[in-house]
């Protein structure tokens, strides 16, 4: 089977590392389905790998049934070889701070785990059976704030994270049963919209003095999706620049 024969299932693809991570498997001719709560730009549409884009909000529990429902009518019969969850969240309060464990709603929390940790479960469980057919791969996106204190991610952000990392264990020992091969990508401080103005201070401490690149997070994706990767599963790839070694 080649590249040109096989289909993705992304989360989070209208920009940054998700946006980038399209483009990398489209280059490859990946086909691919997505979702994000925006459209994607418009010269994206132009891409004839990338024709199949639904508007949904994931942090909403009939959005993702919605979602699975329609990339299950695109499939139609036949398999899905890659899943990736990158959507997430990292909201700050209404002042600004990182939503930690003394400041800001109790239901922001739980909107958090809804999209960072829920949404991944119930994609899994809705793809499991074109998953299966396609002896395909899943791929969670967690983060190195799962698994260190950071200065710039909130407290609802990192344990949804670490409770991704450990899902992806659980999922990798479940999943084994059907051919279906679970890992995590943990990045680090990665230039997207997301990085926080202040970041630049945590550079002497990454080993690699840089900040990453989407697309460093991207190759990292692609290999665990790949026949190369074809013995890795229950793995977590830390794509920081060495940063979590301190």
């Amino acid at each position: 089977m080649t590249d040109r024969d096989k289909t993705i299932v992304l989360t989070g693809a209208s920009r940054g590392i998700g946006h980038a991570t399209v483009k990398y498997f489209s280059d490859r001719n990946w086909r691919i389905i997505t979702c994000s709560r925006e459209d994607i730009p418009a010269e994206c549409k132009r891409d004839p790998n990338w024709t199949h884009h639904v508007v949904a909000d994931l942090a909403e529990e009939a959005e993702v049934a919605r979602f699975v429902a329609a990339a299950a009518k695109i499939l139609g019969d036949k398999p899905l070889h890659a899943l990736v969850n990158n959507a997430a969240a990292s909201p700050k309060t209404p002042y600004q701070e990182r939503l930690g464990c003394l400041n800001g709603e109790i239901s922001a929390w739980r909107d958090v785990f809804e999209l960072n940790f829920f949404a991944p479960l119930m994609l899994v469980r809705g793809l499991a059976t074109p998953l299966a057919k396609g002896k395909g791969a899943v791929v969670n996106i967690t983060s190195i704030a799962g698994h260190a204190i950071h200065p710039f991610a909130g407290s609802a952000y990192s344990t949804s994270k670490a409770a991704l990392s450990a899902l992806t264990r659980e999922m990798a020992v479940e999943m084994a049963e059907l051919g279906v091969r679970v890992n995590a990508v943990a990045p680090g401080e990665i230039e997207t919209a997301m990085l926080s103005p202040e970041t630049d201070v945590l550079i002497p401490r990454i080993p690699l003095h840089r900040l990453g690149t989407p697309e460093d997070v991207a190759a990292a994706v692609y290999f665990l999706c790949s026949p190369e990767a074809g013995y890795v599963t229950g793995s977590e790839i830390f794509v920081t620049g060495g940063q979590h070694l301190f």
